[in-house]
């Protein structure tokens, strides 16, 4: 009798997007127990929050986790202070940057996949179509790979944890169509940097572009509702 297999357990960070959605459903493809990680970081679009909680349940993690880290105290961002959204994106690093987000937010992913003893963090960094952030590019998650391995106990005894960016290549309409493949609705997520308490999208904003023109790209109908 061939003995079970141990299954292999992940954390994955959701924020309610659609690349964390669709990553998400990746990390279950490949036969993953995963547990939902999600971060309210004082952002304006807390509609995300509640986005989150759906497509962990919809999309079959274990658990979903919220912690609380108050960006908002430090600010420097239109995501966590009182500075406009702007329209679009120009050039340059945008105002909607949020200094750090990624480090911290991939900092507790890590110290709760030491304590499940979970080999793998799975996030939905995009380095294609994406806002030019520096903590979304592939030199990035690499070396956060080497620190999460010099850092923890778990590396240190030979118990490697991985950062998996599944998405990191992909452009918006390959998302979307990658996400329709693993059954994802998209209409359950929230991308918009100024949604409403609704999850109503605004229209204007960077992330609505990106993602409106990934659906057209893709030839699929968007299914965000815009207010």
């Amino acid at each position: 009798m061939t003995p079970a297999t141990t299954p292999q357990h992940a954390v994955v960070l959701v924020s309610g997007g659609m690349d964390s959605a669709v990553t998400l459903a990746l990390a279950r493809e490949r036969g993953l127990v995963c547990h939902a990680l999600g971060v309210d970081y004082g952002q304006r679009h807390a509609s995300e929050l509640a986005a989150a909680r759906r497509v962990a349940a919809d999309l079959g993690a274990i658990e979903h986790k919220l912690v609380q880290v108050d960006l908002r105290s430090i600010g420097g961002s239109a995501l966590t202070a009182d500075i406009d959204v702007p329209d679009e994106g120009g050039t340059g690093i945008p105002i909607t940057y949020v200094p750090a987000r990624n480090t911290i937010m991939l900092s507790i992913a890590l110290g709760w996949a030491e304590v499940l003893g979970a080999r793998g963090i799975w996030c939905g960094v995009n380095a294609v179509d994406y806002s030019g952030y520096p903590d979304c590019r592939p030199e990035f998650i690499a070396a956060f790979d080497a620190l999460a391995n010099l850092a923890t106990k778990a590396g240190v005894e030979g118990a490697r944890i991985r950062v998996q960016a599944p998405l990191m290549a992909m452009s918006k309409a390959d998302i979307v169509r990658e996400g329709l493949r693993l059954g994802v609705d998209f209409s359950t997520t929230v991308s918009c940097y100024q949604a409403d308490a609704q999850g109503r999208a605004c229209a204007h904003c960077d992330a609505c572009h990106l993602r409106a023109e990934g659906f057209r790209a893709a030839g699929v109908a968007d299914p965000t509702r815009y207010r």
